[in-house]
């Protein structure tokens, strides 16, 4: 495996725990689809996920089965720990194919060989590249088989992080401070918004002196002017004005592991309701840090943020955090445990999450987020970055 990612008693140790939980779930066999959960049992690291493809884990075999494109099967062999055995292509003729073929005959070829077509097989069913098309064909190549929805499962196993994983989210934060210095001092009156970008993903992609850094799951995200009311927004060619808030979301990855960082700049001097709004963001979401601890549920520490942000007469409910880490495209989260309300997952150590409490009204809008891990002792906040409204003169 390229640069000894994890080592194989890691994966190994993944997969003996999933099989666990299958017996738990009275599961023979297990189709994985979403790539974050690939990787997570085997290492798989291609952009290949554009096309169908799956890891396959049965309760009797010591080893996961990759299932994908023939092309892919070299990216297979560099990156997992798994035997040639266990590697597993089809024919190029299964995508978007005129021959009524689908990739996922050959996952239901691979079942029908382990004895675990007329099983109980868990399907990641809401994952993003597990498309309606694959789950009718198996149903139509395994007619016996009995399906159940397992989206979840391997994301929960995921959800306390072992040390070395944890090292790769402590070096994504130091990209995720180096990238957002780069973002903040290219903002400046008459630059347009993409020429900050390509500052920011410079940095991403350099990383530090020491390693560089991956493409992360979810773009730099970059609302701006009357659109800092809106979180989800990219770049254009707009050039920036003096008198524009500009909101900076962006998290370095390495080795698929991820540590985002959101911030807040102002071209000029800020305006009285966009500082207020500051101040409140960011007393809130220490509040809520400083109550993170295990024991603790994911809606008590939402509620730290609430009573702070109810003081100044702010109603907002929605969710602040969710939990983070190895990730690709469309996103970094891992889709289980939330900080909202209603939420009463208990905190463990080895959590990981990213809180993001902003608040974004129709005229102003303020981002400020930090990644955190959950220890002993509290939260251990990943990155090390000034909590405050940047003013850009």
């Amino acid at each position: 495996m390229p640069e000894n990612v994890f080592d194989e008693a890691e994966y190994q140790r993944r997969t003996a725990r999933l099989e666990e939980r299958m017996a738990e779930n009275e599961l023979d066999a297990v189709i994985v689809s979403n790539p974050s959960n690939m990787n997570y049992l085997t290492g798989y690291d291609g952009w290949s996920f554009y096309v169908h493809q799956a890891v396959i884990v049965t309760r009797d075999r010591e080893e996961p089965i990759w299932v994908g494109r023939s092309q892919d099967a070299n990216g297979a062999r560099a990156t997992t720990w798994l035997s040639e055995e266990s590697i597993r292509a089809y024919s190029d003729d299964h995508v978007h194919s005129p021959y009524d073929l689908h990739p996922m005959d050959a996952v239901a070829a691979v079942l029908e060989e382990l004895d675990a077509a007329n099983g109980r097989i868990g399907l990641e069913m809401d994952s993003y590249y597990f498309t309606a098309k694959a789950y009718t064909r198996l149903q139509h190549n395994l007619p016996e088989a009995e399906f159940a929805d397992t989206t979840l499962l391997i994301n929960w196993t995921r959800a306390k992080k072992s040390e070395r994983e944890l090292e790769y989210m402590r070096q994504a934060a130091r990209i995720s401070e180096n990238a957002m210095r780069a973002g903040l001092d290219a903002i400046e009156a008459g630059v347009p918004e993409y020429e900050v970008v390509a500052e920011i993903y410079d940095a991403l992609v350099r990383g530090t002196d020491t390693y560089g850094g991956d493409y992360p799951s979810i773009v730099p995200l970059m609302p701006s002017g009357d659109h800092t009311g809106t979180p989800h927004l990219t770049w254009s060619d707009r050039r920036f004005e003096n008198g524009d808030p500009v909101i900076i979301e962006l998290s370095g990855c390495r080795n698929r592991y991820h540590s985002p960082l959101a911030r807040t700049a102002f071209l000029g001097d800020p305006p009285e309701k966009l500082v207020e709004t500051s101040d409140i963001v960011i007393e809130g979401i220490n509040a809520a840090i400083d109550r993170v601890e295990p024991g603790v549920t994911c809606e008590e520490v939402e509620a730290a943020w609430r009573d702070v942000i109810t003081d100044y007469g702010i109603e907002k409910e929605d969710r602040i955090a969710y939990s983070v880490g190895l990730g690709y495209p469309p996103d970094w989260g891992e889709h289980t445990a939330s900080i909202r309300p209603g939420d009463e997952t208990v905190l463990e150590e080895g959590m990981t999450f990213h809180m993001i409490p902003g608040i974004w009204q129709d005229d102003v809008g303020f981002e400020l987020s930090e990644t955190f891990l959950v220890t002993a002792d509290g939260a251990d906040v990943l990155a090390d970055f000034p909590q405050q409204l940047f003013s850009v003169q």
